[in-house]
């Protein structure tokens, strides 16, 4: 099948999972989501780590970025996983919050720098990736990622919230996905240039951004 072939399949199959998405029940989840359990901790684990990366969307960028007074590059980084064109340029989809370290650029610690006494300093305008830790839905199925949190008790009115924010994070990022593979153009790949400049690839269309030399 062409690549043109494969990306039309994608996009149908996008959105049969989205009319799935869009039916899902939040009493249903949130029960499941009272018998697993969880309360957070407060520990930061989740803000930290070399592998921790936080996808975010154009529209959370900007909502970041009017809370936290910065410009779009100060706020978000394109990923380094990606392929290179004939010309030299390099070619990836969508963004992550920046780092500084092994933190993410808006976790802060205290003075005392002690787990469990950090802040984010965007939380009213965290990503949906953030707000609904350490769970996820992969095509309406619950899972979660390893937290400490887990097991914890949990509200029926904080699991029903919760429910409804992952069926509202699969929904966006089945929409995202969509608009993405329809604006997208693919390109002859290549090698890495010198100065090759970073083309990256989300529900918009494409930026150019300078060269990653």
């Amino acid at each position: 099948m062409s690549r043109e072939g494969q990306r039309a399949e994608q996009i149908r199959q996008l959105y049969a999972d989205l009319r799935a998405a869009e039916g899902l029940s939040a009493d249903v989840l949130s029960r499941r989501i009272q018998e697993i359990g969880f309360r957070c901790l407060r520990c930061g684990e989740c803000c930290t780590g070399e592998d921790n990366s936080v996808v975010v969307f154009p529209f959370e960028v900007r909502r970041i970025l009017a809370a936290a007074g910065l410009q779009w590059l100060e706020a978000v980084e394109p990923p380094k996983e990606g392929e290179w064109d004939r010309n030299g340029c390099f070619h990836t989809l969508e963004w992550r919050l920046k780092k500084e370290g092994a933190s993410c650029k808006f976790y802060s610690r205290s003075v005392c720098g002690m787990k469990g006494d950090g802040v984010c300093r965007i939380y009213g305008s965290r990503p949906l990736i953030c707000s609904t830790y350490p769970f996820y839905l992969d095509r309406g199925v619950l899972h979660f990622s390893e937290c400490r949190g887990l097991g914890g008790e949990v509200e029926p009115d904080t699991a029903k919230k919760m429910a409804e924010r992952l069926i509202l994070r699969q929904v966006t990022e089945i929409r995202e996905a969509i608009a993405l593979l329809e604006k997208y153009e693919d390109f002859e790949r290549g090698e890495a240039g010198e100065d090759g400049r970073c083309i990256v690839h989300d529900s918009e269309g494409e930026h150019c951004l300078p060269s990653l030399s």
